[in-house]
């Protein structure tokens, strides 16, 4: 099969890399991509949010699989243009896709479909906003209702900084905190049933510890020795499904990646967020894992089929990923700094250098993003990924580059919490 990943990112680097490694796909296309992505596919220039210019590459290019990668494409509706175009598309429609463009409908779900998740209150004022942090307690989380690029929540004990984040927004969303360690777990759609991947743990503050701002990610790791054994059936059976059931009676069937983002609390699993698409960098470590055809499993869900495919096998290893950070991130980002030591980094043996914010200088590989490159290893486990891929690292510099030091360091995957994503 010919297959096409649109965006430009670290999670549609590690698509293409994986789907570019599955006998099952002879060409594999992207839209923009990104200079780590031109080294497994052929790239074309495109604006990802633009449905009909999406459409139409894929049209020309006669793909039979498009593989949707950042929300906001999906939330423009791209998925709906593609599938009017005749051509199968891995991602959710505009109307399904609402499930995180915005937060308070997917309350709204949850509570239809009796998902469990924190008690939450929608709030447009800065009194309502007020009154509902006071019903929630500390700490407080207080989340942008609509699309914020994995930034848009604050959680503090500091209610007047609460109450200035949710200043910065419209319409947000104050919620419970939830206890627990966190866990992504990414559930692969067909509108009726679901197969889910192996669970993973993101990392989402800037430094060690759990300390500092929310980020998009700085890094993860899977599996999770420590979590239940049978936790991606639980959630299926107590979340996926309900959900599923809940978007096709609304008449707005659910095809592609529900991610659900889990606390792992005394009372059971509970979510956090749901969001329409693979998470960066979460999925990476998955990926790296996956030891059947991603081709055809996405293929299947988009063309509503998965019953014709078996479930997705993993390789009984680990992977982890660390991600390199430019200066000033997540604030800021600094761009166009010269970025060394990747090839070095890539030549390692069972080593990925995911490109995710970067570009092509004048003279070799630049800067471009928040979040830069992640360094991806596997090993026999945790521990022999994890120092795989810090000693990979120290291979790659910038100026101004920032790291965490403690990515997949037991205990701490499983005490950091559930540091909550936006």
């Amino acid at each position: 099969m010919r297959a096409l990943v649109v965006g430009t990112g670290g999670r549609e680097h590690a698509l293409a890399l994986a789907l570019s490694r599955d006998p099952a796909v002879t060409e594999v296309h992207a839209a923009p991509g990104n200079p780590g992505i031109g080294a497994v596919a052929a790239l074309h220039e495109v604006d990802p949010a633009d449905p009909a210019a999406v459409a139409a590459l894929a049209t020309r290019l006669e793909v039979d699989l498009v593989v949707v990668g950042p929300e906001a494409p999906l939330v423009a509706g791209v998925a709906d243009a593609v599938t009017d175009a005749g051509i199968a598309c891995f991602g959710p429609s505009r109307a399904a896709a609402r499930l995180e463009g915005s937060k308070a409908f997917a309350k709204e779900v949850m509570a239809a479909a009796g998902v469990p998740t924190a008690r939450s209150w929608v709030c447009s004022t800065p009194a309502e906003v007020g009154e509902a942090l006071d019903l929630a307690g500390a700490p407080y989380v207080v989340k942008d209702d609509a699309l914020a690029a994995g930034k848009g929540v604050v959680v503090t004990t500091d209610r007047d900084e609460a109450l200035a984040h949710a200043a910065t927004c419209g319409t947000v969303v104050v919620e419970e905190f939830l206890d627990g360690p966190e866990v992504s777990l990414f559930a692969i759609c067909d509108g009726t049933s679901t197969h889910p991947l192996q669970p993973a743990q993101d990392f989402k503050r800037i430094h060690d510890g759990g300390r500092g701002p929310n980020t998009g990610g700085m890094g993860s790791y899977s599996p999770l020795p420590w979590a239940p054994p049978d936790l991606a059936e639980v959630v299926v059976a107590t979340v996926v499904q309900p959900t599923l059931d809940e978007m096709a009676r609304r008449a707005t069937p659910f095809r592609g990646c529900l991610y659900v983002g889990l606390a792992l609390t005394a009372a059971g699993p509970r979510v956090i967020e749901f969001n329409v698409r693979f998470g960066d960098p979460d999925v990476q470590p998955v990926l790296a894992l996956l030891d059947s055809s991603l081709g055809e499993l996405l293929l299947a869900a988009a063309e509503g089929r998965l019953g014709d495919v078996d479930a997705p096998r993993f390789r009984d290893e680990a992977a982890v990923s660390v991600v390199l950070a430019s200066a000033g991130y997540p604030e800021s980002s600094s761009k166009g700094d010269p970025v060394t030591g990747v090839e070095a980094a890539d030549a390692r043996a069972d080593v990925d250098v995911v490109h995710a914010g970067t570009a092509l200088g004048p003279d070799g590989l630049v800067t471009a993003g928040g979040r830069v490159l992640a360094v991806r290893a596997t090993g026999a486990d945790v521990a022999a990924a994890r120092a795989a891929a810090y000693a990979a690292a120290e291979e790659i510099s910038f100026p101004g580059m920032q790291r965490r030091s403690d990515i997949a360091a037991e205990p701490l995957g499983v005490v950091e919490g559930a540091s909550v994503t936006g």
